[in-house]
Order: structure tokens, then sequence, then C-alpha cells
């Protein structure tokens, strides 16, 4: 999401032009498809974590841009909100160690920055809503400087023609709100996990990421407060799915597909999900290079593809395609982005460990489990466990509805353990990390359910001097890399 743009306006003729280069590309994609030019001998997987910064009382710091001078590592990133900054941990192999490689990179990249960080006034917090945010910080000036996100934002709410309305009913209490800009998206921070894959199992992959986003979301919740309100487990899913919607209420009515996108159908091809996106969403940000995608590829060149990328990059479904280029040749990833961000490290890789495993494990399994689920089931559950978090119930084949925990123990660990042993990660590294999984759901503690019994504890303090001593206590525990559930 930070890929430099430049400020500008866009005509009717920038949008005319781009739209006929994004078809061409569309093209183009669908002959690499067939003609198989990509890299799927020896697949990587990948992780990416986006991080807050607050200062010393826990409120946020409007320094991002001041905090990645100081850190001076390309591994870190700008991100929407000058309250973000975004992690890129390199790419490995499962099978030569790297769910390890990852814990040690981000151990090491997150314990660096936090020393460099802290001496500008920022503090880095892994959490997925920044729970002292305020309503002062909703507005233009909490952008980051990158061009790309005003422009963004002036697209989106040229695009609405009125502001962003965010409305959100949990069981304890309700948020309504508006905003004139995308700010209230950028409180939404996550952690992303790539897995490249084949043309051919691409569909198997994304089916499956899509059918188990609900227990990665039950398991792992960590955003249950948004402007002092205690809402969903999973705040940011919501949230997310309004601070980016492009549609009036008239165009809801009507029908139109939402950009932040749980999808509709399963499907049989990377394809799908391009060709939908240019059939159901017009460009946000219509710009166009000079490439001639198909001289190009019958160069044989590989083209960069440079307009339909930008396109899916401003659609967001929860699991995203991309197509990439390393070293000159082609592949394509299931961009994982469900979870929230934290608590700590060992949280977070046991985190990637399970939906390595289990996504694996699924999408090779000879009977395919979107065969014997509907797409709605699969939607249905996403958003009961955004909601309920650790205590929800979820539809699963062969059981019925069951509890996320009691699924997770019996079906679930058993299969991500088969798949991760099918990546080659080494049995002790499986064990402790599936480990801290079934302690979650043993304890009943996740992120969530941890932060929301700290401030039941502190109910007698005004509700903003309560959040920050317990987001002060969150940062301190997250700081020992001791998992949630063991920090009652």
């Amino acid at each position: 999401m930070g890929e430099e743009v430049e400020a500008q306006e866009f005509t009717r003729a920038d949008r005319t032009r781009h739209r006929e280069k994004v078809r061409r590309c569309l093209d183009v994609f669908a002959r690499m498809l067939r003609e198989a030019r990509f890299d799927t001998d020896d697949p990587m997987t990948g992780l990416e974590v986006e991080l807050n910064l607050v200062d010393e009382l826990g409120d946020p710091a409007l320094k991002n841009a001041e905090a990645l001078g100081a850190i001076a590592d390309p591994d870190f990133q700008t991100e929407l909100g000058q309250f973000n900054i975004e992690i890129n941990v390199p790419p490995a192999r499962l099978r030569e160690g790297g769910l390890a490689i990852f814990e040690e990179n981000l151990r090491r990249s997150l314990n660096d920055a936090e020393a460099s960080s802290a001496d500008v006034g920022a503090h880095l917090v892994m959490i997925g809503i920044l729970p002292t945010l305020a309503d002062g910080h909703m507005s233009t000036h909490s952008l980051s400087g990158n061009p790309r996100y005003r422009l963004l934002s002036e697209q989106i709410l040229d695009a609405r023609g009125e502001d962003i309305a965010i409305s959100i009913a949990g069981d304890r209490e309700r948020l309504a709100t508006t905003a004139d800009s995308i700010v209230p998206e950028a409180a939404c921070t996550s952690t992303q996990l790539h897995v490249q894959t084949s043309p051919d199992q691409f569909a198997a992959y994304w089916n499956a990421s899509q059918a188990i986003s609900a227990v990665q979301l039950a398991v792992g919740a960590n955003s249950p407060y948004l402007l002092g309100k205690e809402l969903w487990r999973e705040t940011r899913i919501p949230l997310f799915e309004q601070a980016t919607d492009t549609r009036s209420e008239e165009l809801k009515s009507q029908g139109v597909r939402p950009r932040v996108w749980f999808g509709e159908r399963w499907v049989t091809s990377v394809f799908d999900l391009f060709e939908e996106n240019v059939r159901y969403f017009p460009a946000l940000l219509p710009i166009s290079d000079d490439e001639d995608p198909l001289g190009v590829l019958e160069a044989g060149g590989t083209p960069n593809l440079a307009e339909l990328r930008l396109h899916n990059g401003t659609i967001y479904r929860w699991n995203r395609p991309v197509y990439d280029i390393n070293d000159g040749v082609p592949h394509l990833r299931v961009e994982n982005r469900v979870l929230a961000a934290g608590p700590t490290v060992a949280d977070t890789i046991a985190n990637a460990a399970f939906y390595f495993g289990l996504v694996r494990a699924l999408a090779e399994s000879p009977r395919p489990l979107w065969s014997q689920m509907s797409f709605s089931a699969a939607e249905e559950n996403f958003h009961v466990a955004a909601r309920e978090g650790i205590d929800a119930q979820l539809y699963w084949p062969g059981v019925g509805q069951v509890g996320a925990t009691e699924l997770v123990l019996r079906r679930l660990l058993p299969l991500a353990r088969h798949g991760l042993d099918a990546w080659g990660v080494p049995g002790e590294e499986s064990d402790r990390l599936l480990g801290i999984i079934e302690q979650r759901c043993l304890t009943g503690t996740n992120g969530a359910e941890w932060f929301a019994r700290r401030m039941a504890d502190r109910s007698g303090e005004h509700r903003y001097d309560a959040l920050r001593a317990t987001l002060l206590e969150y940062r301190e525990r997250m700081h020992t890399n001791e998992p949630v559930h063991a920090w009652d």
C-alpha cells in the first residue's frame, strides 16, 4: 500500500486510458497463465507486520516520518497513518527453517527499531487497533506524507460523495461517528502472511484461506476497543469494511460490491479474482505507464502489468491475489490479511505456523473443504468470529455448529501439524508454535480477551485512563515475548 505516487489530479481521459490498459494487462495475464511462465518449483512464504506508534503515556505518536528516519532500515516503511509503520520481513522457505528465521528476524528488527524510535518519542506496539485513539486523530492531519494516501482518501470520498460513516454495534457498547478522510482505515493494523503457489494450485490455496479465515480470527482476535468503546473482539473487520467503502447508501441498496470484500464464490483460477477486480471496480488511482505488456511478453520478457497490480492494490480482499516478479521471473501469492498485529512475536509466528500448516493440509486434501461448505457459510463464520472472538460458534462440515476452540483442538491442530510436516518444518518447531495456539484455546485467552479482562479490572477508572494504563501494561508484556495466554 505504500507505493510512491506523485500528487496529481485525474482527467476523464486518464480514466479511459487506464481502463483500456488494465483490460490489456488482464488479457496478457490470461495468456501468461496458459503458457505457464511462473516460478513454482520451490515456494517461498512471507510476513509483513503493521505497527502502531505511541508516546510515553500510551497515546498515539504522530511521528512515523521521524521514527523511520531514526530506524533507518529499508525493511521498515510508511503506512497510511502517521501513527503507523510497517515491517516487511524477508521471505523464506519453511523447509529451510523459515518460521525460526521469521521469528529471529522479527524480534531483532523490532528490538533495534524500538531502541531507535524511542529517541524521537515513539514506541512500537503490535495490536490490531490502538485503543487510545480518539476522535481528534481521525482527520486528514494524521495522514502520512506519501501523496498516495491523500490521493486515495480524496478518491474514496469523491466516489462516496459524502463523509464516511462508521457504525459498529458490539454486545456491550455501540459506536456511531463520521470521518472526512480514510484515516479510520489507518486504525487497522494487521499481520499479512504470504504463501507462494503455482497457477494450478492457486484456487485451492485461496479457497482454503477463505474457509479458515474465521478460525484465524477467533483464535487471534486482538482489537476489542475503538475510540474508547468496547465493540467486536476483532473490530478491525467492520472498521476496515466501512472506512474504505466507496459506495453511497443508494449504491449499497443496488447491490454494488464493496471494495473491502470477502468475495461471493469459491474460485477455480487466480484469473477469476483479477477478472472480478476489472469487471466490478472502477479505478481509484488511474495511473498508466508506457509499457506495452503484450510487446514485452512476445519479446520474451516479463511484463510488469503495473496497472493491473495497482488496481488490485486498491481492492481490499481479506485474502488477496498477488502477481509479482523476482529476478525477472513472475510468481503468484495468496496474501492472507485476516489477522491483527501482535500481541507478541511468539504469538505472531504461532499464528503464521497455524495458517501455513492448515492452508496446505486443506489445499492438498483429496476432498476439498469448500466442496462441502457453501461460500455464504464461510462468510457468516468470518463475521461471527470477528464479533465473538475466541467464544465464537462456527459452522464446520461434518460437525455443524461448534465452538471455535473445540474445532481447533479436536480437528484443526492435527491438520495444521500435518501441513507443517509437508512443508518440511521440524517437529519440535511445529510442537512449540502450535502449542501456543493450543494453550490459547485451553485457557480461552487471546489478545482481545486479555485486554478486555484487564479493562474490566479497571472499570472504576476513567475510560481513557484505563485504556492508557492497560496499553502500557500490554506494551511491557509484549517485550517479554511471553505468549498472551500466559500473561494472567
